[in-house]
């Protein structure tokens, strides 16, 4: 299966839609093999990632194993036939994934945080209907945000009611892993405006996917325009999305709890480089007084403090997860607000260590470092791309307003 056979900019057509998996996919049967899995995958998919980021492959093949192994479903609830694991386990997955390749790691996040909703609001009948797809091994892709909209949660993609189904019209944009979807989860208003999930199939006619994602990071997460004139979705799969923000739900921290993940992975993956180029590369500074550049005396405290800070952010997203999983037993007002501030901590520190690590991988490793056989420079172009999701300046707000004012965090996808 070859890139041209995929990659299109043509509104007209797009990209074609993947077919869904001939088998069903894995279903993991505990947090333990959870975390296996996950660094099994992470070997093979570590190797290919300079490559795939610096032509833009995509990563078809990758994308398929990760969803076949069982990854995709581990927040499927056990009443359901999922695994159910903690948060603190889904985000270590995907930390352990996103470390090898974050553009990987990212495609996972709104599926994953789609089944979470569809956990949090769908009836039982839509639930058993849904979780069946995610455990056979269908992706969600996503098209939910907008690209010239005043704020992230100003939609202008509405649908209409047609008895047994809706018409959804509407574009949008940073649409990642749509490309390779199965399913197509758009953000929707109806006529009171109230957001829902309308979940279309990837080949439904009127839905345009078009490959125009010109990020210098995360390039290959395949995020791009998502064009939906007319487009079909059967009421079965319209999942009512803004009742997880009606009341307090764990919702918002669950999405963004796996952008945690996506940082904390960068900032494990740009210090296992420093590491390795430093031992195995660099020289050794003129006024140093040492034969080996690992024994540079600021190299060693430079590492030493920046793994210190990857540890307390790994310690907060940890912390995090099991909030998350207290919130879902019993959400009330306090619970998830605990939740959404662990995670607005978590955030913080992975936002600053992720970058902080990339950039100083070449202070440490050296000029050397920044030669384009290296392709050292996609840490930091990831990092600093995926860290503008949602700006940590308004975390410390947030965090703020809670511990001096007593004031909770909003109830939205980005708190």
């Amino acid at each position: 299966m070859t890139i041209a056979q995929f990659q299109s900019r043509d509104e007209t057509h797009g990209v074609p839609a993947v077919a869904r998996p001939r088998e069903p996919a894995h279903i993991i049967k505990d947090d333990a093999e959870a975390i296996a899995v996950a660094k099994v995958l992470a070997a093979e998919f570590a190797p290919g990632a300079a490559a795939r980021d610096r032509d833009r492959i995509w990563p078809v093949r990758e994308l398929d194993a990760f969803s076949q192994s069982g990854l995709w479903s581990i927040n499927v609830p056990k009443k359901f036939g999922g695994p159910e694991v903690s948060y603190a386990t889904l985000a270590k997955v995907i930390e352990i994934i996103s470390a090898a390749d974050s553009s990987i790691g990212q495609i996972a996040q709104n599926h994953l945080g789609v089944v979470a909703a569809i956990r949090t609001v769908s009836d039982e009948t839509q639930q058993r209907l849904l979780f069946a797809e995610v455990l056979k091994g269908t992706r969600f892709g996503n098209a939910f945000s907008e690209f010239g909209s005043k704020r992230a949660v100003d939609f202008e993609t509405k649908f209409t009611d047609h008895g047994d189904h809706v018409i959804v019209n509407g574009r949008k944009f940073y649409s990642s892993g749509a490309l390779l979807a199965h399913l197509v989860p758009i953000v929707a208003l109806d006529d009171q405006g109230r957001a829902w999930y309308a979940i279309a199939e990837r080949d439904a006619p009127g839905l345009t996917v078009i490959d125009d994602w010109s990020s210098f990071g995360q390039r290959t997460t395949l995020s791009g325009t998502v064009i939906l004139d007319n487009v079909k979705v059967p009421k079965t799969h319209l999942v009512p999305g803004y009742k997880g923000y009606e009341v307090p739900t764990a919702d918002g921290a669950i999405f963004q709890i796996i952008q945690v993940a996506v940082d904390t992975g960068i900032a494990q993956a740009a210090i296992d480089e420093t590491v390795s180029f430093v031992r195995s590369k660099s020289r050794a500074w003129v006024d140093s007084g040492v034969d080996h550049a690992w024994q540079d005396p600021y190299t060693i405290q430079a590492v030493g403090d920046l793994t210190l800070r990857l540890h307390a952010a790994q310690a907060l997203l940890e912390k995090a997860g099991h909030a998350i999983d207290r919130a879902i037993l019993n959400p009330t007002a306090d619970t998830v607000a605990e939740a959404q501030i662990v995670t607005a901590e978590a955030k913080v520190l992975s936002t600053e260590i992720a970058i902080a690590a990339t950039n100083k991988l070449f202070e440490l490793a050296g000029t050397r470092s920044t030669l384009a056989e290296h392709q050292l420079d996609r840490h930091w172009r990831n990092a600093r791309t995926h860290t503008l999701h949602d700006p940590v300046r308004w975390k410390y707000a947030i965090l703020g307003n809670y511990f001096l004012n007593g004031e909770k965090p909003p109830l939205h996808a980005w708190s």
